[in-house]
């Protein structure tokens, strides 16, 4: 049973560099996303697209979770019973988990900030908005009240002629 264990405890630790190369990436979507949510000229469809590709690495890493406990499943047993044997393995994947906790932990303050940043935005852009509203409803009131009062020529004909 060594022998399909070592393959599976391969694949443990393949899935934890995954895992760890996955939350690097997310890491790196969450700072171009704070730029892009403080620059003023803000291009919605790159924020959309940042997005969409953060959603895409999340539904990785749950896979990989899935993945994980699986295989965890089926030799925690031979682990736990050998730990002798596999003492580097445990070493590098403790290691390995650890790195993942701190990242975890450190894109749960990215996204923190950026939810704000989101907020932030999203008010200003509503206010922008109410503002080319008004602006919107003073340009068709005064084109209304210019058409209601005729032409301007023909208030100031003199009729003595």
């Amino acid at each position: 049973m060594h022998t399909a264990n070592n393959s599976y405890i391969e694949i443990l630790k393949q899935s934890l560099t995954k895992k760890i190369e996955l939350l690097d990436t997310i890491m790196a979507l969450n700072v171009l996303q704070k730029d892009m949510l403080e620059n003023p000229d803000l291009d919605p469809d790159e924020l959309e697209e940042n997005l969409n590709h953060k959603a895409d690495m999340v539904e990785q890493l749950s896979k990989l979770d899935d993945g994980f406990s699986q295989i965890y499943d089926r030799v925690r047993a031979d682990l736990t019973e050998n730990r002798g044997a596999y003492s580097e393995d445990i070493a590098q994947m403790k290691r390995d988990i650890t790195a993942i906790m701190d990242k975890s932990t450190a894109i749960q303050s990215q996204e923190k900030r950026n939810q704000v940043l989101m907020q932030q935005k999203f008010t200003s852009v509503k206010k922008q908005i109410k503002e080319v509203k008004k602006s919107r409803q003073a340009v068709n009131s005064y084109y209304r009240n210019m058409m209601k009062m005729g032409t301007p020529g023909s208030t100031f004909l003199d009729d003595k002629k």
